[in-house]
């Protein structure tokens, strides 16, 4: 899917790490929420999270390392990953990483 239809856009930006990673929150009318954003290329970021992930990549590439893992993983557009509730993951931006990020 390339559009959301028939949402809301919460119009102040979701800005962390300096502006290496800039996202807006989309709602939907069933209440649950989304995030559409931006890492900036070259960034090397954690991000520690309470509720489970669902990451879509819709263009770029990127490295990333979920807690536990062994080893990182590169992503592309087209890919997505999962993590869990009350863990964290490194990413590694190569060049700007748009994503979609599902909550829950």
């Amino acid at each position: 899917m390339s559009q959301f239809d028939n949402v809301s856009v919460v119009k102040k930006a979701n800005v962390f790490f300096d502006g290496k990673c800039v996202s807006h929150s989309v709602l939907f009318p069933d209440g649950t929420r989304k995030t559409v954003g931006v890492i900036m290329p070259g960034s090397q970021l954690t991000f520690n999270i309470d509720a489970p992930e669902l990451m879509e990549i819709t263009s770029g590439t990127c490295q990333v390392k979920i807690a536990g893992d062994t080893a990182a993983k590169t992503y592309t557009a087209g890919m997505q990953f999962n993590v869990a509730a009350n863990s964290s993951f490194e990413i590694h931006a190569q060049d700007a990483v748009n994503y979609v990020c599902s909550f829950g």
